[in-house]
């Protein structure tokens, strides 16, 4: 009874984190639930980081998220980039778009995956919440949009 309920307890724990990660897959396994298409996972990235705020400030964070697609110390998808564990909002593959925001999300992911890019955000691969500052000296503050400072991390010489 006793392995019984360890086995149980393990399996549970699979299943939390199966659902947790549902949105990404994992070994090409989803557990049942549909796969979110590239634009999708743009969509998701805009709408909950740039607070709904703009266009602007959507089109900074796609990209971010382009910027970091095409470093190798990245993942090689939209979808791993934007589910990258700590990274991103939590939540952001899994929580629901439940306003207008999403209408416009989609419109600006169109943009991104045809090409289009904030020329303010340069090569920033990072943005916090704007009003935060941080003592880090290889922080260069490129743009502020959608509610966030996009930056470089630069070596100090």
């Amino acid at each position: 009874m006793r392995q019984f309920c360890k086995a149980l307890l393990r399996l549970s724990v699979v299943a939390l984190a199966a659902i947790n990660l549902a949105a990404c897959g994992i070994a090409g396994m989803n557990f049942g639930m549909a796969r979110l298409s590239e634009k999708e996972c743009m969509m998701r990235a805009m709408y909950f980081e740039s607070n709904r705020s703009s266009a602007e400030g959507m089109l900074a964070v796609g990209t971010v998220v382009i910027n970091r697609l095409n470093d190798p110390r990245y993942p090689k998808s939209i979808c791993g980039v934007v589910g990258q564990k700590n990274q991103f909002a939590q939540g952001v593959l899994t929580r629901p778009m439940t306003d207008s925001g999403a209408v416009l999300a989609s419109q600006v992911a169109d943009q991104v995956l045809s090409g289009a890019r904030h020329p303010g955000v340069q090569s920033a691969q990072h943005f916090h919440t704007a009003g935060l500052r941080f003592p880090y000296n290889n922080m260069f503050y490129v743009l502020e949009a959608g509610g966030n400072e996009f930056y470089e991390k630069r070596r100090v010489r």
